[in-house]
């Protein structure tokens, strides 16, 4: 796996984790809908894209035209 993989890996499951702990501490109630679903969404998709090198926001960015590093 390279750094970036590394990256989204630890920062999804930092995301989620937290959320978690948010949770069950009582602090937050993820039974109802809230901006707290997007937040375990984007953790998710981060924690997925370490492992499948696949994220839907590298998609619409190359879509418009935003270039890639060259740098590897």
């Amino acid at each position: 796996m390279t750094v970036n993989q590394w990256v989204r890996v630890i920062a999804g499951s930092f995301i989620m984790l937290s959320l978690g702990l948010a949770h069950f501490n009582g602090q937050i109630d993820l039974s109802h809908m809230s901006w707290l679903w997007f937040t375990a969404f984007v953790g998710a998709n981060l924690f997925q894209s370490g492992f499948t090198k696949f994220c839907p926001l590298d998609i619409f960015l190359k879509m418009a035209g935003v270039k890639e590093s060259s740098c590897a």
